[in-house]
């Protein structure tokens, strides 16, 4: 029996994610958002004062990238065998449901203020939605910079760039006001941001939630995976075969592969089907327990079995 791993590097944020950009995009945010809430209750406009709620998420998004970033950095330990990788998908979860929150919220003000306007002034809500774009586009532009492939760099950078659409919605609204005089334009403004927050706190909840259930990466089929390996010359059965996600970036493998009695060293097969799954499908975590097709092994297989050749036992 050989069971052996295959290592890899690039495990998620740290290393490439450049903490200046974040720390610039966030400085960037703070700073508009404190401006955006004066001149919103000055305005009396709820459009502004959902963009500042929405920036206020984009400001967490990003601590607690920063955060997680830090404490994904720290070596496996005890027993935490995959180290504290994970945080940023716990930091994707509260985003997520922070967006959703605040989406329900805005909703339910929107509508009192479709049925009961307020007076809003509709020339101090286009021009601070007008800046607001500026700053969410330059934000933007430096989360762009950061290594995305995290998915707590990539909610944050999902929740700037909506914010930014956000703002146009506010312009366009505050121009409505101030040509036509219709007041609720800038509630249904509001309802466009709530509804943006939802789409994007959905997203995150749905990608987070898939790495915290374990299921296999979009991206990656099992089943696909599974027949390439059976297809092999030497294999006559993958069983127990596990594809699953330890955090963005870091796809993971585990299976129990039966070869031909005649096929040589488990250890040369277990190489080549590792190398096999590096260069096809980009897995560099491998844990594969190879097995003489002659040799006792599992009696209770979990999940499905991948056939090649004339299978034995």
């Amino acid at each position: 029996m050989g069971t052996e791993h295959g290592h890899g590097h690039g495990h998620a944020v740290t290393a490439d994610a450049d903490r200046r950009y974040l720390i610039g995009a966030l400085a960037l945010i703070l700073g508009y958002m404190a401006a955006e809430v004066t001149v919103g209750l000055i305005a009396n406009s709820m459009a502004l004062i959902a963009d500042a709620a929405h920036m206020l998420t984009d400001a967490s998004a990003i601590i607690l990238a920063l955060i997680a970033m830090r404490i994904a950095a720290r070596p496996a330990t005890g027993r935490y065998t995959f180290g504290y990788k994970r945080v940023e998908i716990l930091s994707a979860q509260i985003n997520g449901a922070t967006l959703l929150l605040l989406a329900a919220y805005f909703v339910y003000e929107g509508v009192q203020r479709v049925i009961d306007p307020p007076d809003v002034k509709g020339p101090l809500v286009l021009v601070t939605a007008l800046a607001g774009v500026a700053v969410n586009a330059l934000a933007a532009w430096l989360l762009s910079r950061a290594n995305r492939r995290s998915l707590n760099i990539e909610g944050a950078f999902q929740h700037v760039l909506n914010d930014m659409y956000a703002f146009i919605a506010t312009a366009l609204a505050g121009l409505v006001v101030w040509l036509t005089g219709w007041a609720q334009a800038d509630a249904v403004a509001a309802l466009v941001v709530a509804a943006l927050m939802a789409i994007a706190g959905w997203g995150l909840l749905r990608d987070s939630g898939r790495v915290l259930l374990q299921a296999a990466p979009s991206d990656l089929d099992p089943d696909e995976i599974g027949a390439v390996l059976a297809a092999e010359p030497e294999v006559l059965e993958i069983h127990d075969l596990h594809v699953w996600t330890v955090t963005s970036g870091y796809p993971t493998l585990s299976a129990h592969v039966i070869v031909r009695d005649d096929c040589g060293t488990c250890h040369d097969v277990r190489g080549r089907l590792a190398s096999l799954l590096h260069e096809r499908f980009g897995i560099e975590h491998t844990t594969l327990q190879v097995d003489h097709g002659g040799e006792p092994h599992c009696f209770d297989p979990h999940g499905p079995r991948h056939l090649g050749g004339t299978p034995r036992g």
